[in-house]
């Protein structure tokens, strides 16, 4: 996990619903950069908890939320840790999103290709080079 100051946007509903030069991105084998959010910088009203979790033998138990923007509302397109473990404990108070389910997410004002496969958030710029786990026949690695 690391600190990243370049500048991310989140579109959903025709909506920038975050905007942040601050952002904590993680890592991990065969995927793009996860960027997790400060909550505080969601427009107020875009975070709505829903009702289930998951765990992550790393992280701990995450938490849901829908995202809304405009007049669309993206379910579950978002995850938190509210207790993660260590040493992810500085993910307290950050968001996760699938950038396949926004209108657009960016990073220093290049649009971001969504990771393949329904179940990875990862996003994919100019600044990264696959392969990345989520393609067809991925799973065993």
């Amino acid at each position: 996990m690391r600190a990243s100051t370049e500048h991310i946007t989140v579109t959903l509903g025709g909506v920038v619903i975050c905007e942040t030069d601050h952002s904590l991105q993680i890592l991990e084998t065969s995927h793009p950069p996860t960027y997790y959010l400060p909550r505080e910088t969601f427009v107020e009203g875009s975070l709505q908890p829903v009702p289930g979790s998951s765990f992550c033998e790393w992280k701990g138990t995450a938490g849901y939320l829908d995202l809304r923007g405009g007049d669309q509302v993206a379910p579950r397109a978002a995850w938190f840790y509210p207790t993660p473990a260590a040493p992810y404990t500085d993910l307290v108070d950050h968001i996760a999103l699938y950038p396949q389910l926004m209108d657009q997410c960016s990073v220093d004002g290049e649009v971001v290709t969504p990771q393949p496969g329904g179940f990875y958030g990862g996003w994919i710029t100019s600044k990264v080079s696959g392969p990345f786990k989520g393609v067809p026949g991925s799973n065993g690695w």
